[in-house]
């Protein structure tokens, strides 16, 4: 679907974020993130959505009604692939594995590197390596009190 995708984000100077495409029993819901240099504006959302459901309609690659949605990933933004997690080499993230690691599925930690295909965090003082064919999701942490946008008291 990538395939379809891309080019449609790429005409409006964006980059396609990623894809994450989820199927109920008898719908499915495509969420399309862009995202830009300068930010993401509704324009934005709203020129590349109206664009990709044309295509979509054209191309029909899903084979059951569906929704779309396009949107920035915003600051606390999905890791969907290993390039997103390199880019993030040293910054707190949130992830949920498929299948328990030492019978735990939910990880807090840093990111210390990525190798073929495992991330390695720095949960607690700890490494631990959950391979990407067993991230359900993951996500990037903003600490929004170190940048001064916590709760006022």
């Amino acid at each position: 679907m990538q395939e379809i995708i891309e080019p449609v984000v790429r005409s409006f100077d964006c980059e396609l974020w990623g894809i994450d495409f989820r199927a109920f029993n008898n719908s499915a819901l495509l969420r399309v993130y862009i995202d830009k240099d300068e930010g993401v504006s509704v324009t934005d959302c709203s020129q590349v959505s109206y664009q990709l459901s044309g295509v979509l309609d054209v191309e029909n690659p899903i084979d059951v009604p569906y929704t779309l949605e396009v949107s920035s990933p915003g600051v606390e933004r999905p890791l969907l692939t290993a390039a997103h997690f390199a880019r993030y080499v040293g910054e707190k993230v949130k992830v949920r594995s498929q299948r328990p690691i030492d019978k735990q599925r939910n990880f807090l930690g840093t990111v210390l590197a990525v190798k073929e295909n495992i991330v390695e965090l720095d949960v607690d003082g700890e490494t631990v390596e959950i391979p990407l064919d067993n991230l359900s999701r993951g996500k990037l942490l903003v600490d929004f009190k170190a940048l001064g946008k916590g709760a006022k008291k």
